[in-house]
């Protein structure tokens, strides 16, 4: 069942500390709040029911945090936020819930001051700092603390997205995140690299951001690049966590809530994917569909990711794998019938027609749509039951027009078998016949059972629509019009969206 729990305004509402098993699938969460504080309060409270350590970081200077999340990985810390001058009251009262024992500052004085750090101590904690005279610096600082690592992650030191891209996967496989000018790689940062004789560089960004001079700077370098930030979140995605169902989002315009976020993405070992606040961007959009990921956490308030991509991401078939099959075409034109103005219809065009409707709305939603044909070809039967058993979708549904031997029969009909898949193969039969009869206005001839091959074979949940009779001059007429055609492909949708629902 696709799990919704929209959380848009009050931060009240996070109060969990529990996180979801690794095997749940289907929900969308979001972790909000007033403020960043709040929302790295937040995600603290999702990940950690206690810490021994807290990594604590400016709110509004993302330089000396870009390196932050391998180091709080390592400590199985949540990372949270501070104004430089006074230890904010939200993560104030966070680090005592969390029982901590010791603080770790990231930057120097001007990031956090010794005011904060002696309020912590205040609090009876220890305190230490990781701080450099530039985030050049700091970041190697937090590297050396880390200890030795015969790999390192390069990324650009004076934007944010791309290290925090990486960050999940560094933390987890505890590559410390070193930063570079795009020109030259500074000397302290070569050092460290040279001294540990380092064996493979990940470069994270296209040229714009590390120039091919330091990619031939470095040892046994690798790059994973993109034509923006949004790309280059994707990529590291489709490389590195291919096998996950889920994904973190945050914004990519701005840092906090994507740095935050990262080491609870890392424990989970999960992706952060990047969004604009009002729409996904087709780069974040093809990762999805691509990786099949249907669970998400999204970091940040309305302000930064808008209710409208929250719920585009809820919908239950984003991630999933759905298989539709066109029938009849090539040298078997299937039924054939004609309008009241002597127009023939043959049921291969027809079937191919409204299946390119509904794989349009299911890629729109963000789902991998197979076809088991997308012109006029004719796969056999076997070949369309074998396609489907070998694609790992999820569902398969066979659209079809049915005809009689006389004019007189019309409506609607959706067959399922009981051979695999039974009781889901009857609930997907349901959901799509009630959406083609309120939706198609068309004689409802019910849910049958059937003994149709490419249903009875299939061992996936699978279902054969016939939306109506094209040997009826009536429903001939509906379907010569592509107005009829597209209300039909989104009643397939709905029906589809609605199984996932109840699933």
């Amino acid at each position: 069942m696709k799990k919704i729990l929209v959380t848009l305004l009050f931060a009240a509402a996070f109060c969990f500390v529990a996180v979801l098993p690794a095997s749940a699938e289907g929900y969308t969460i979001r972790i909000g709040g007033q403020d960043r504080f709040e929302v790295a309060v937040n995600v603290s409270k999702r990940g950690w029911s206690s810490s021994n350590t807290v990594i604590l970081a400016n709110y509004n200077a993302y330089a000396d945090a870009l390196a932050a999340a391998p180091l709080a990985y390592k400590y199985n810390a949540p990372i949270l936020l501070t104004q430089p001058g006074v230890l904010t009251a939200a993560t104030k009262a966070e680090i005592d819930r969390l029982n901590a024992t010791s603080v770790i500052a990231v930057g120097g004085t001007a990031s956090i001051s010794d005011t904060v750090l002696s309020q912590v101590r205040g609090m009876g904690l220890k305190t230490q700092r990781i701080s450099g005279s530039n985030r050049f610096e700091v970041a190697n600082n937090i590297a050396l603390h880390m200890g030795r690592s015969s790999k390192v992650v390069l990324a650009y030191g004076l934007n944010f997205p791309d290290a925090l891209a990486i960050a999940p996967y560094a933390a987890r496989n505890g590559y410390p995140i070193l930063l570079t000018n795009t020109d030259a790689v500074p000397s302290s940062t070569k050092s460290i690299i040279n001294q540990w004789g380092v064996s493979q560089t990940i470069i994270v960004g296209g040229e714009g951001s590390i120039s091919k001079t330091v990619y031939n700077s470095v040892p046994n370098p690798y790059r994973i690049d993109g034509r923006n930030r949004f790309e280059v979140a994707a990529n590291i995605a489709d490389k590195y966590f291919r096998t996950r169902a889920q994904s973190s989002i945050a914004t990519g315009m701005s840092f906090a809530d994507a740095l935050t976020g990262s080491v609870f993405a890392a424990k989970r070992n999960e992706p952060i994917l990047l969004t604009t606040s009002t729409s996904i961007p087709k780069e974040t959009r093809s990762s999805i569909i691509n990786n099949g990921y249907q669970s998400f956490f999204v970091y940040g308030g309305p302000a930064s990711v808008s209710d409208g991509v929250f719920r585009t991401l809820a919908v239950s078939v984003v991630g999933k794998k759905i298989m539709i099959d066109a029938g009849h075409g090539g040298t078997d034109p299937g039924a054939i019938g004609k309008t009241g103005n002597g127009t023939e219809l043959k049921e291969k065009d027809l079937t191919l027609d409204i299946s390119k409707r509904v794989q349009s709305r299911l890629t729109n939603a963000m789902s991998k749509v197979v076809m088991t044909r997308t012109g006029d070809t004719y796969p056999t039967l076997s070949e369309r039951v074998a396609q489907a058993n070998q694609s790992g979708a999820d569902i398969f549904v066979s659209i079809h027009i049915n005809s009689f031997t006389t004019s007189s029969p019309h409506g609607t009909e959706t067959w399922w078998n009981s051979t695999y898949k039974s009781a889901d193969s009857l609930l997907l039969a349901e959901e799509i016949q009630k959406e083609l009869i309120r939706t198609l206005g068309t004689y409802d001839r019910g849910v049958k059972h059937g003994d149709f091959k490419v249903i009875r074979e299939t061992t996936i949940p699978s279902v054969l629509v016939e939306v109506a009779f094209v040997s009826n001059k009536d429903d001939a007429n509906r379907l010569a019009d592509p107005v009829f055609r597209q209300k039909a492909a989104d009643a397939v949708y709905r029906g589809i969206i609605n199984y996932f629902n109840k699933k």
